[in-house]
């Protein structure tokens, strides 16, 4: 099921690649250039620094897009989850909360929702790493430009850059008065107010302050308690020192502090089970529970018993000295991060009180230190080397209860799951089933099933400390020619502590052993024996004619105790929903990972002219081990056989995924770059493996993460500009990408190898105008339009909860059935006085195309698939000033 319009899919790809064709094949002459545009080449060289030197944007031998304070401002991106309409490579998720957001380049990119992965993608801003992305909130209006660097990065930063970079730059304190004043309003009631003022203190200090608030009602309608979910409601501040006492040294002094209290995120019911039916049908069950229509998952409606909690405080101060000893040039980054997040929510998604919360206090404390050298010289060698230190404490704490619903709710359930065992009088209700259990446990049971507040609390500590060694050098072999060569050492270190505790007693049951002892009392019933009667058993067992019969009764329970055919109470083990956890650290494992790793660099780079540069190169990356902390961490099949012979499991262990080994990339690029001025167009082909790719995989109130064996793309990247006229300006990106499994066996679906993974597009484009129209007297008019296309591509590769009910195929069918494509239009229209004043008029997604950002099992409803809806249309308009 596609959620999006695909009637414009065939008639977009032909558009898309007849203009890269044409824009192509008219970038070389340029003969559609007009006379004004040849005398100004229009094009403004830009600088990028991701590389941690200052190249222009044609010269640095690597993929890399940016997108500039002007392009962010008029494409209206509020935050870093619009840069993907603008960078048709990148692709940003948000997802369970305000505080998760994920990020892909060229279809690679894991992490952020489950605290104890490190994204493939690493963020930083002004040169300091962001380890998740809650740290990263803020609309920053002092933004320069953001750097999208493609490819393994980690010979220059370490295990950060697996898959790839997001740089972003704000400007530097001026030593002249001025800034801007910002003030937006929108449908849904948006407003966004934002600010920066900059100036000297004095002739060798200056400052600039910005800050920023972002509110908006929510998109969503709760139905359930009156609410709307979707909202925004965040500000933010920031402060900048910037201390020049000679022209050999600057220091820059940052702070920051952002906050976020909103309700958030919406999930719609995708496709309904029996056990959804149950708390839609009131009458005979007494739970009065109603969820949205899995028809129309667009009518923004959801049905729950609670708002959703969102309450994120990130705060930071960072330090930056740069010392030019005249040739080599010293750099310092010292930074230390603040990260707090309190989010809670109606976890089943219904308004019926099922689960009663799913609360989580995520704490994140985070310092970093980089030291690196530059060298300037004029010969044909220059180098850069550093060191990168990272400490990192995550503390964690959660808590899942049932609700008040449960209990009837789970009785609604059984009496569909299970029928009467023999030998019990009732087993078709919770209490009967209590009753029935009693006997076989031995212990009383009566009313203890799924009741209120029961359920697990969780407490997870996280201690990681790495370090990175790096050098690069490049080699101009002739005055055009240039060999980079670079080398990375990385060493990690993660300790991991758990304290989680379940209360469920329903969950605590081992059904494979009551089964058995089931198996034996049907046995005894079919002789002729009470089971209930201890001599008459005894008098069985012991007899002369029947202890044959006996001994039989107990092989035949022994052989069928995991059969569900014959054991019946193994369909009841779905609803065992907070099992018994084991914890690390404990005699097995130790709760301690370390790995290291060399990750390398080399890269030829030939400028054929000065508008032309060609660049082949390989490089590698590596992305540090990564643990589970979430209450679906289980230990790996060989640590369960030892925890079993150890005599230490608890009632229902079973293996999963504790934690992910690290995962290398590598990349073979080839590229060329043209600058003609009026025009330019960057090409990239490439092929880009990962080995031991950690997949993490929602599975509705946890994660299960694991290791691919292999996983590659081929990949085609076109960036390019065209300025016909001295008032228009052309874009046009397109990434075209072919990846695949080449290897993954253990994945939570049975083997995956040679399937195509989820959450990659197999063709994305974005496609750009702009008219700067002037008036006379210093007055402009702009008009700026974007078009964001996504082929269809398949959300999830399977639904974990779909291969307890029919199967792994069945679980990976059930997740083909749902897939996203993406067509976004949206536009600005701008009116820029010469006395600094604009106003705006924009829209963004003006089609209105919705579509499901991602799936997953609906939790405690069997068989359920709930989703993330995307954002509807939003338009408003905007006045600015700059002075």
């Amino acid at each position: 099921m596609t959620f999006t319009a695909q009637g414009l899919a065939c008639s977009t790809r032909a558009a898309l690649f007849g203009s890269a064709a044409l824009l192509s094949l008219a970038v070389p002459g340029v003969a559609f250039a007009q006379d004004g545009a040849a005398e100004d080449d229009g094009y403004d060289e830009i600088v990028v620094t991701a590389t941690k030197r200052e190249q222009t944007l044609q010269d640095v031998p690597v993929a890399v897009s940016v997108t500039t304070a002007e392009t962010i401002e008029r494409a209206q991106i509020r935050d870093i989850r619009d840069l993907s309409t603008v960078v048709p490579s990148l692709r940003v998720n948000q997802l369970q909360s305000s505080a998760n957001t994920n990020f892909y380049i060229r279809g690679f990119g894991n992490g952020a929702n489950n605290a104890g992965i490190e994204p493939s993608v690493g963020l930083f801003v002004d040169g300091v790493y962001r380890s998740r992305s809650a740290s990263m909130i803020a609309d920053m209006p002092d933004v320069s430009r953001v750097e999208v660097l493609r490819g393994p990065q980690s010979t220059l930063f370490g295990k950060n850059a697996s898959a790839g970079v997001i740089s972003m730059v704000t400007r530097k304190p001026q030593f002249t008065f001025g800034g801007n004043v910002e003030a937006s309003y929108g449908n849904y009631d948006a407003m966004v107010l934002k600010g920066v003022v900059t100036g000297p203190i004095g002739e060798t200090m200056a400052f600039s302050l910005a800050g920023g608030l972002n509110k908006r009602d929510g998109y969503v309608k709760d139905l359930g308690t009156g609410t709307r979910e979707n909202e925004r409601d965040r500000w933010f501040a920031r402060g900048q020192l910037l201390f020049t006492p000679s022209s050999a040294l600057e220091v820059r002094l940052i702070g920051d502090y952002g906050k976020i209290d909103e309700n958030c995120c919406a999930v719609v019911n995708l496709r309904r089970s029996a056990a959804t039916s149950v708390i839609t049908a009131p009458v005979p069950f007494g739970l009065g529970g109603q969820v949205n229509d899995f028809r129309t998952p667009f009518s923004d409606q959801v049905f729950y018993n609670r708002p959703s909690t969102n309450k994120i405080t990130n705060w930071g101060l960072s330090g930056q000295i740069d010392y030019d000893m005249g040739g080599v040039k010293l750099t310092s980054i010292t930074a230390y991060r603040r990260t707090n997040a309190v989010t809670n929510q109606d976890s089943d998604f219904t308004s019926a009180d099922l689960l009663g919360q799913n609360y989580q206090n995520l704490r994140i404390k985070t310092f970093t230190q980089e030291l690196r050298a530059t060298t300037d010289w004029d010969g044909p060698l220059n180098l850069l080397a550093g060191a990168y230190y990272f400490n990192e404490r995550i503390a964690q704490a959660n808590q899942i209860n049932w609700g008040a619903h449960a209990r009837p709710y789970a009785n609604a359930l059984i009496q569909g799951l299970t029928g009467c065992l023999s030998g019990a009088p009732t087993c078709t209700s919770v209490p009967g089933l209590e009753t029935t259990l009693s006997g076989l446990a031995g212990v009383n049971l009566a009313g203890t099933f799924f009741g209120n507040g029961q359920g697990m609390s969780e407490r997870y500590r996280l201690k990681n400390e790495a370090l990175s060694l790096f050098g690069q050098a490049d080699f101009e072999i002739t005055e055009n020619l240039t060999l980079t060569g670079g080398i990375n050492y990385t060493n990690d270190k993660k300790r991991v502590a758990t304290s989680t505790v379940s209360n469920d007693v329903f969950a605590g049951l081992d059904f494979v052993a009551l089964g058995q002892r089931a198996i034996i009392a049907r046995g005894l019933i079919n002789a002729g024996v009470n089971p209930a009667d201890p001599a008459a058993v005894l008098a069985f067992a012991t007899g002369a004619a029947t202890a044959p019969f006996y001994q039989g009764i107990l092989a035949f329970a022994a052989a069928n105790r995991t059969n569900p055919a014959v054991n019946s109470l193994l369909g009841l083990q779905p609803l065992q929903f907070f099992p018994p956890f084991l914890n690390v650290p404990n005699a097995v494992e130790s709760g301690k990972v370390k790995d290291s790793h060399f990750s390398y660099t080399a890269r030829l780079a030939f400028d054929v002219s000065d508008n032309v540069n060609l660049y082949a190169g390989y490089a590698t990356g590596y992305k540090a081990a990564s643990i589970n902390l979430s209450r679906d961490s289980k230990p790996s099949p060989t640590d369960l056989a030892a925890i079993t012979a150890a005599g230490i499991g608890v009632p229902n262990l079973r293996s999963g995924s504790r934690y992910a080994g690290p995962e290398t990339s590598s990349v073979m690029e080839l590229g060329v770059k043209g600058n003609w001025g009026v025009a330019s167009a960057n090409v990239a082909v490439f092929k880009q493996t990962i080995k031991g790719f950690q997949s993490n995989i929602f599975t509705g109130t946890g994660f299960f993460l694991a290791n691919a064996g292999k996983q590659s793309a081929f990949g085609v990247e076109f960036e390019g500009m065209a300025r016909p006229t001295k008032e228009l300006t052309l874009n046009l990106s397109v990434t075209y990408l072919d990846p695949k499994y080449n290897s993954f066996r253990l994945s939570a679906f049975g083997d995956l190898s040679g399937t195509t993974p989820a959450g990659v597009s197999p063709l994305s484009a974005t496609i750009g105008a702009e008219y700067d129209r002037e008036l006379g007297g210093g007055d402009h008019v702009i008009l700026r339009a974007d078009y964001h296309y996504e082929a269809p591509f398949q959300l999830v590769e399977g639904l974990p909860n779909y291969v307890g009910i029919c199967g792994a195929a069945c679980a990976v069918q059930a997740a083909r059935d749902f897939k996203q494509d993406i067509n976004q239009v949206s536009a600005s229209l701008t009116y820029a006085m010469a006395n600094g004043i604009e106003m705006t008029v924009w829209g963004r997604n003006l089609l209105d195309d919705r579509t499901i950002l991602q799936i997953f099992d609906s939790p405690a409803q069997i068989g359920s698939i709930s989703g993330y809806p995307s954002e509807p249309r939003t338009y408003g308009a905007t006045v600015r000033y700059r002075f």
